[in-house]
C-alpha cells in the first residue's frame, strides 16, 4: 500500500478521542439550555405569584374600615394556598371637626394602612407590601 493510500484511509474519519470531546461538548450545551429554561419556568411561577399576591393585597386594603371602625394594631392570617397577610394599622394624626350633624364635634384620625401578603418561594420567602392613608374614625377592635 503506497503512503498517500495510508494517510486517506487515516484522515478519512473521527478518532475516538475528537468523538468523546464533541459528546462532552454538545452534553455542556445541553445542560446550558436545560438550566435556562427551568430558570425561565420558576421565573415565570415566581411572576404569578407576585401578581396574586398584589391582588390579595388590594383586596384587603379596600375591605379595610369598609365595615368597621380603623382599628390600631397589627393583624395576621392565613389567606389560603400557602400565602399569609400581615396588617398594619397605626394613627398618624387627629383633629376635631364638625360632625354631620353640624352641632357636635367628632374626632377624625388619619391612619397609616400596610397590607403584606408573603408566600413560600423557590429561594426562601417572598412578600409584597402595599401602603396606603385613610380618613376615618378611631373603631374598636372586632
Amino acid at each position: 500500500m503506497p503512503i498517500s493510500a495510508d494517510r486517506e484511509a487515516r484522515n478519512g474519519g473521527f478518532t475516538l478521542l475528537e468523538v468523546v470531546v464533541a459528546l462532552a461538548i454538545a452534553g455542556m450545551a445541553l445542560v446550558g439550555l436545560f438550566r435556562a429554561g427551568s430558570a425561565g419556568l420558576f421565573a415565570v411561577d415566581t411572576a404569578a405569584r407576585a401578581e396574586e399576591a398584589v391582588q390579595r393585597a388590594q383586596s384587603h386594603l379596600a375591605a379595610v374600615g369598609r365595615d368597621t371602625g380603623l382599628v390600631e394594631g397589627e393583624f395576621t392570617g392565613d389567606d389560603g394556598d400557602g400565602y399569609r397577610w400581615t396588617l398594619r394599622v397605626s394613627p398618624l394624626t387627629s383633629r376635631q371637626s364638625l360632625a354631620p350633624d353640624g352641632v357636635s364635634s367628632a374626632t377624625v384620625t388619619l391612619f397609616n394602612v400596610e397590607v403584606a401578603i408573603s408566600w413560600p418561594g423557590h429561594e426562601g420567602d417572598r412578600s409584597v407590601a402595599l401602603r396606603t392613608l385613610r380618613l376615618g374614625n378611631a373603631g374598636t377592635a372586632p
